[in-house]
């Protein structure tokens, strides 16, 4: 029997995976070995993780690990189904109900994921006679919905209001168009400019979209998100926030009027076709939205961290951008060398991900640190420690 080699149609991938070695810029995935918590284990090693979007702690909170097994043993693992079909539970009705009244808007829609809020929401509800006008540094999956959408895309210079104007004149006045920006920017930490875009917004007559991933829970009273740090209820249609990074479990969710979220829950794709969250899920996020109303020192604790944490920064000389938030840069440039620092410190027992093109501009590569609630003063001392002895060896300061 002959047989023949196969042309295997993948290996470009291949060339491609060696090119990024060859840059230095090829990474392997990090291995979570112990609960996810301030100082854990990563691929055997004991770090302070400055990598969690787990801003309050919340993925092990007693609240949370609590709520999840009663709704395990009371409901089971799954649910089963899709949300239209047979995967609605109580919880999930309840889950949204509570979170609207968290918000302030009339009703919310639950997604399996943030990244599925956004794109599912753009994606319903434009079409290609309508266009978007967007940041230039809104996050991935703004950028998804957008295209999957078919709108025109609009691009403005990051947090340029004015530039923003200048493209919504020119654009006829009776075309549906939707201003959108991130609440806090996921790269560089800065808050948008939520209300001048209010205004732009209402001035020529658009619908106003943020998405408040990284505010969720970390701003506005009892942490609810940048339309309340602001004032602005009332004046965003669609408000996107997560239950997977704050509120510590999964997820993601559109607050807004009763009709928005009608609309989704019949042209939503992602909530069309995907099973809903288990009920573990569900309960934990429950769990979580009282632990914020109930313990709003957690989030002092974590502002408390923030401002230390960043001073420690600039006092060592390092460039962090323009961060307002807990997401705190250390900006180098070289995608390389910020490899090169990310790894450095890893080995000096502080795991702070390396960041670089296509993610950021190709001059813009940088770590990135995330402090939380549950860090230690003498965590991020020994974090700004290594970073002084790593920093000094790569000629960063």
């Amino acid at each position: 029997m002959t047989t023949t080699t196969r042309h295997d149609p993948l290996r470009y991938l291949g060339d491609e995976l060696n090119g990024l070695r060859a840059q230095g810029l090829y990474r392997q995935l990090r291995i979570l070995e112990d609960e996810q918590r301030a100082h854990t284990v990563f691929d055997g090693r004991s770090v302070v993780n400055l990598s969690s979007n787990n801003y309050l702690g919340l993925t092990t909170h007693p609240r949370l690990r609590e709520r999840a097994l009663e709704a395990v043993r009371q409901f089971g693992v799954g649910s089963g189904s899709v949300r239209t079909i047979a995967g609605t539970m109580a919880l999930h009705m309840e889950l949204e109900r509570r979170l609207a009244e968290f918000k302030h808007t009339e009703a919310v829609v639950v997604f399996q994921s943030g990244f599925t809020a956004n794109a599912g929401t753009v994606s319903s509800i434009l079409t290609r006679d309508d266009v978007v006008v967007s940041d230039e540094l809104n996050h991935a999956s703004i950028i998804d919905g957008c295209r999957l959408s078919r709108a025109a895309i609009k691009v403005f210079p990051h947090k340029d209001v004015d530039a923003a104007r200048r493209i919504l004149r020119e654009l006829p006045p009776g075309q549906r168009k939707l201003l959108i920006t991130d609440g806090v920017f996921s790269m560089d930490g800065d808050l948008g400019p939520l209300p001048a875009l209010c205004d732009l917004a209402e001035e020529f007559g658009c619908i106003m979209m943020v998405d408040d991933a990284h505010a969720s829970g970390v701003f506005g009273q009892n942490g609810r998100g940048t339309v309340d740090h602001f004032a602005m209820h009332g004046r965003v249609d669609v408000q996107v926030g997560t239950l997977s990074k704050a509120i510590g479990a999964l997820g993601g969710y559109v607050a807004g009027s009763r009709a928005l979220i009608e609309y989704l829950y019949h042209r939503a794709r992602p909530f069309l076709f995907s099973t809903s969250h288990p009920p573990a899920v569900a309960a934990a996020c429950l769990a979580a939205l009282d632990v914020l109303i109930e313990e709003p020192q957690l989030i002092d604790r974590l502002w408390d961290n923030t401002r230390f944490f960043k001073a420690g920064l600039a006092d060592l000389g390092f460039d962090t951008g323009i961060s307002e938030s807990p997401i705190t840069p250390v900006i180098v440039g070289d995608g390389t060398l910020a490899m090169r620092l990310s790894d450095r410190l890893f080995e000096h027992g502080v795991f702070a991900q390396g960041i670089a093109f296509p993610t950021v501009a190709r001059d813009k590569a940088r770590v990135r640190t995330i402090v939380t609630a549950t860090h230690s003063r003498g965590d991020l001392q020994f974090a700004l420690d290594a970073f002084k002895q790593v920093g000094t060896e790569l000629g960063i300061i």
